[in-house]
């Protein structure tokens, strides 16, 4: 378990779902904009940034090619974490053939599964979410066929120009593919998210639990010292989280 301790004035920050490339390149880079400047108003007081996944809305890895694009993005989490601010990034369905480019460039450490941390003595379970909870099970399945081996080395062949403008077009117009669904809150009852946090609760205690994914902004207590936050979206709600010592807000960006 990684652990890191804030000191006076610097913040933990979260953000998720940013789906930069959707749905088209003139909104996808005033939002883009948005986010970068955002980084950009952090940078100073973070003492660490996590980025839980959909950063994205396509992205996959070939030997030798990345997706064309993004580049303001790219520019400032490098200008970031050279500057020794940790980034820790949660793939999410979107970008979940995330290799190692943002390792290797940018010194960001990537995680293809929920995990541990301790913030100031506080624990947390962290992830993109997708595919966590009961239910959901078309999308389980098809992660399981776009994650398999073989799939990867066969999509790996198609040229990037071809490949890149297929996977951009499956993640737009395909909700089973692109695992979207409409960003409405279900009731704590029927949110699958919480029903797996209130589960995780059984075997060990966290004292927060922050996911993407949802596209919604929820605080929800699950027990006296226990939260599932999901930090919503830079498409419709630009929210994002922060924490410093014992305190979680999930604020939006102006």
């Amino acid at each position: 378990m990684i652990s890191i301790n804030t000191s006076k004035n610097k913040k933990v920050y979260f953000a998720s779902d940013q789906h930069l490339g959707a749905p088209n390149h003139l909104q996808s880079l005033h939002r883009e904009r948005k986010f970068v400047s955002w980084l950009d108003s952090i940078k100073d007081n973070a003492t660490a940034i996590f980025l839980l996944g959909d950063l994205f809305d396509f992205w996959f890895e070939y030997k030798t090619v990345v997706p064309k694009g993004f580049v303001r993005t790219l520019g400032k989490l490098a200008e970031i974490s050279d500057a020794g601010v940790p980034i820790y990034f949660f793939v999410g369905n979107h970008d979940l053939w995330m290799k190692d480019y943002f390792k290797n460039e940018l010194n960001i450490t990537v995680y293809h599964h929920p995990q541990e941390f301790l913030i100031d003595n506080k624990k947390f379970l962290i992830g993109h979410g997708d595919g966590l909870g009961p239910g959901d099970k078309g999308y389980k399945r098809m992660k399981k066929v776009f994650t398999f081996p073989l799939f990867k080395f066969m999509f790996q062949w198609l040229h990037p120009d071809l490949g890149v403008r297929l996977g951009q077009y499956m993640s737009v117009k395909n909700k089973m593919i692109s695992g979207d669904e409409d960003a409405n809150f279900l009731g704590e009852d029927n949110e699958w998210l919480v029903q797996y946090c209130k589960r995780k609760l059984t075997q060990n205690h966290y004292d927060y639990f922050v996911f993407g994914h949802r596209h919604l902004p929820l605080e929800i207590k699950l027990q006296e010292n226990s939260k599932y936050i999901n930090l919503g979206d830079w498409i419709h709600y630009f929210t994002f989280g922060e924490f410093n010592s014992a305190t979680f807000r999930l604020e939006k960006f102006n």
